[in-house]
């Protein structure tokens, strides 16, 4: 894949980094932050007009039509800026979920109150990397309609939601998700048990119970094939996140050891600390290249190469935001675990990184029992 930006992805990236910086400040994130909600209508609005919102969104549904390329330049954005807006959920998983599986008719009802920042729809997909619930989410015919009980825990910005995309799995399933319903948040049976990421992102813990759910609210498809597909998409664009955030995690050590004086001059000039950035570099850089390849590779319809290329940036994702985010706090100093400077809270979406999605330890398991079977 030749990943030389055309115009318009340059474009795309140049507009999305400029409103971080200019306008999701660290000042404005806590505030934001400090807020009843926990993140800003505000701020989607913003990225609606921008057309961050679009970019999943097909030309023929009236979107950008956007690639990983176009995913991965506005994930490295979202972490740059250490978004807490549902970017992830609503705008990449679950806007996919709705443009690859549903009906033209709900792609029409759906898409573009999404695009246009008027609908914020999560994802509750089951996978094997989540928090296992006591008891999975389960979907019951009832004549006409569906019947949803079970539980899903740690639900990112499930607390913002307006629509809720579950996976659940019906009686002939034998466990495995095989139904995918729209179910809006406000649905009598639904309950959402809000709490905060370690990163301050809203989330919550759902329960249903007798949720009623009519036939119209299924989505179709292959669920069992293209919901993994899906989730692996998900998991692409949180590794572009976690790039971002590890760029800036490394811009902003830098810029402090040339600025701290101690002993005479900026603590930068010494070579000790010189070559503790290096290694921070280094790992940076081969997390880049594991996310490129996932770029490549998130789409291929052999399961085996993609899940292979995703599996290995997660790894050495997780890695990276481990030794970058330790080291950066250490060359801070005290000041590196304090909540009112910005590098302790690049610390924390990077351990949240390492967490979401999986950990390296599950993708590591699954890149090597790909290897043992070619």
């Amino acid at each position: 894949m030749d990943f030389s930006l055309s115009q318009e992805q340059q474009l795309l990236a140049d507009s999305a980094r400029r409103y971080v910086r200019e306008q999701y400040t660290f000042e404005q994130r806590r505030k934001i932050l400090a807020s009843a909600d926990g993140y800003s209508r505000a701020t989607w609005k913003d990225f609606a007009d921008l057309g961050l919102l679009a970019l999943n969104v097909p030309e023929r549904d009236g979107g950008l039509g956007g690639g990983p390329v176009e995913t991965m330049l506005l994930g490295m954005a979202v972490g740059e800026g250490l978004v807490v807006e549902p970017y992830l959920s609503s705008a990449v998983v679950a806007t996919r979920a709705i443009a690859l599986l549903g009906s033209p008719a709900q792609r029409a009802q759906w898409l573009a109150p999404l695009a246009a920042g008027e609908l914020i729809a999560i994802p509750v997909l089951d996978t094997a990397y989540g928090p296992r619930p006591a008891e999975p989410v389960r979907a019951t015919r009832r004549g006409d309609a569906w019947e949803l009980n079970g539980q899903a825990p740690v639900v990112y910005h499930a607390p913002a939601a307006d629509l809720l995309l579950v996976a659940a799995s019906s009686e002939a399933a034998g466990g495995e998700p095989d139904v995918l319903l729209a179910v809006p948040a406000a649905t009598s049976g639904v309950r959402r048990t809000g709490l905060s990421t370690v990163d301050g992102q809203v989330a919550a813990d759902i329960d249903f119970r007798a949720v009623a759910v009519g036939t119209a609210s299924r989505i179709g498809g292959d669920v069992r094939a293209e919901v993994p597909k899906i989730v692996d998409y998900g998991l692409f664009a949180l590794c572009a996140e976690a790039l971002g955030a590890l760029d800036r995690c490394l811009e902003l050590t830098v810029e402090y050891t040339r600025t701290r004086h101690q002993f005479g001059g900026p603590i930068g000039r010494f070579q000790a600390l010189q070559h503790r950035m290096v290694d921070m570099l280094t790992r940076v850089e081969q997390a880049r290249s594991l996310v490129y390849l996932a770029a490549s590779r998130c789409e291929d319809g052999d399961a085996q190469l993609r899940e292979s290329a995703l599996s290995a940036a997660k790894v050495l994702v997780c890695e990276a935001a481990r030794f970058v985010g330790q080291q950066a706090v250490q060359l801070h100093g005290g000041m590196g675990v304090s909540d009112e400077v910005s590098i302790s809270h690049y610390f924390k979406r990077l351990l949240a990184i390492e967490l979401r999605f999986g950990s390296a330890a599950a993708h590591l398991d699954r890149y090597s029992r790909h290897l043992a079977a070619e």
